[in-house]
């Protein structure tokens, strides 16, 4: 589904990753782990096609995501706040990216009804901007835009961050069924061992752009990512 190849960032004399390879079969539900500095949302970027590589390339069903665009018709991410457009209220957010998927506006309050757990009654209706929400709310605004257009890869970066602990256990239910439903793959990036061990079933761990780890979850996994991160 992703091949990774000799792919390399790098600022000035600094090299911020470099990742010969790595490939991510379909419907796999992968957590890129890794300290403050360890190349992770910039990997994510490349992946995306936000920022270019300095050399290598990133493959999407076979086809390299900086030269063919066939891939975004199928993949969707929420990396951080500056996926939303804070002047608008929710349901105008909503109700745009809707329409880019060729959604009415009585098909996107459909969607959005099967997100009320999930929205705890403090995301619509609110009379709000998007900017005057907590960065918790904003989270699960761009996590459900994203999923409107029912993608086959799915990104997300520090999803669990910002989130109470009831809208945190919500999330992982919610991504592991789509993992089965829809045969998602998804691509999760957290400093949060519990969580990404909990629903991810391989791990890759990276340091300073390089993969030191990749690991198939097991009920071992988490001590053993403990015991490296506490040495």
């Amino acid at each position: 589904m992703i091949e990774i190849k000799d792919l390399k960032k790098i600022y000035g004399n600094r090299t911020v990753v470099d990742i010969p390879a790595l490939e991510i079969r379909a419907g796999e539900t992968v957590g890129l782990v890794g300290n403050n500095g360890a190349g992770k949302t910039t990997f994510f970027r490349m992946l995306l096609d936000l920022i270019r590589p300095t050399s290598g390339a990133v493959f999407s069903k076979g086809e390299d995501v900086s030269k063919n665009s066939a891939w975004k018709d199928y993949t969707a991410s929420y990396l951080d706040e500056g996926f939303l457009i804070d002047y608008l209220t929710p349901e105008e957010y909503f109700t745009f990216i809707g329409s880019l998927h060729g959604l009415s506006v009585a098909h996107v309050a459909d969607y959005l009804r099967q997100y009320e757990e999930f929205f705890n009654g403090e995301i619509l209706n609110r009379g709000k901007y998007i900017r005057d929400f907590s960065k918790g709310n904003q989270n699960k605004v761009g996590i459900a835009a994203a999923l409107m257009q029912k993608p086959e890869i799915l990104v997300l970066d520090e999803p669990f961050a910002n989130l109470d602990p009831t809208t945190q256990i919500r999330l992982k239910n919610l991504l592991r069924d789509l993992s089965v439903k829809q045969n998602l793959t998804t691509f999760i990036s957290s400093h949060d061992l519990n969580h990404v061990t909990d629903i991810c079933n391989r791990i890759v761990l990276v340091e300073k752009g390089q993969v030191i780890k990749d690991i198939q979850t097991d009920e071992n996994t988490l001590a053993e990512l403990e015991t490296y991160f506490s040495g």
